[in-house]
């Protein structure tokens, strides 16, 4: 993974939460939201809690007397996160590192994570330190994207840069949010880091957007694929969008689009 994969700054942050997490985020936050609460937790720990699509779907579900820990080691979309959450006394913004967690052992009940493993550079460690802040019989929820090939949208804007920069193409997509999806590779590594129970489920669902338009700002402005367009050709970034949403409309049409998004659901306890 590349240092610009984790750069989530400037504009991005409010591009994400306004564009991407409409678009493919939203669907699975209330899943997660409804797994986490169905287990009645007293004090849940998010981990890359991005710009609290999950917070603000979970928030209302946990008990009047939970503990409510929200991190990402981003600050920009911490930041952004806090803005859009109601005043909620159970909740505590935290900047911290999923790989080296500041809180001490056996402090949740519930750890979960909605598609940030991927970014983890250790992921042995990362679900270490999650095991490691777990009460006994606690569980560790949390999602990655499945490959890009069952992704759409996400497949189409890659495929739409390469052809734009050919020899160089922007890979982040591929090579990041949809680089982790092997279950196998999953389980062997969350059994190394001390679980023993691991559940792995395939979820999909449609992604839906206005326009064609709106998914490729998303994508190309709204994600650290920014960073790879702007570092191939600073000037590129309007007519990299304006050809990834062409490639979009092309398999979706020039209104209202959707396209099929996946992921895998984990969770995993002793």
């Amino acid at each position: 993974m590349a240092e610009t994969d984790k750069v989530f700054a400037g504009s991005i942050p409010k591009l994400y939460d306004t564009l991407m997490v409409p678009l493919i985020f939203e669907g699975f936050a209330a899943d997660m939201a409804a797994q986490v609460a169905a287990f009645s937790p007293g004090a849940v720990l998010e981990t890359a809690a991005g710009s609290g699509a999950v917070t603000r779907a979970l928030a209302p579900r946990l008990r009047p007397d939970a503990r409510y820990v929200v991190t990402d080691l981003n600050q920009p979309m911490l930041d952004h996160a806090a803005a859009r959450q109601g005043a909620d006394a159970r909740i505590e913004w935290r900047r911290a590192d999923a790989l080296d967690l500041p809180f001490g052992d056996a402090a949740f009940d519930v750890v979960c994570c909605q598609f940030g493993a991927m970014f983890f550079p250790d992921r042995v460690a990362g679900y270490a330190e999650a095991r490691r802040v777990l009460r006994p019989g606690g569980r560790f929820v949390f999602s990655v994207w499945d490959r890009i090939e069952e992704n759409d949208f996400a497949r189409e804007v890659t495929e739409a840069l390469a052809a734009m920069f050919p020899g160089d193409p922007p890979r982040f997509l591929a090579r990041t949010p949809h680089g982790y999806h092997e279950a196998a590779r999953i389980e062997e590594e969350l059994r190394r880091a001390g679980f023993t129970a691991v559940a792995i489920g395939t979820h999909g669902k449609l992604g839906r957007a206005a326009s064609a338009h709106d998914v490729a700002v998303g994508y190309c402005q709204g994600t650290p694929l920014r960073n790879e367009i702007e570092a191939r050709d600073a000037g590129a970034l309007e007519a990299a969008t304006e050809r990834a949403a062409e490639a979009i409309a092309r398999h979706h049409g020039a209104g209202p689009v959707a396209g099929r998004i996946q992921a895998l659901v984990i969770v995993a306890s002793d």
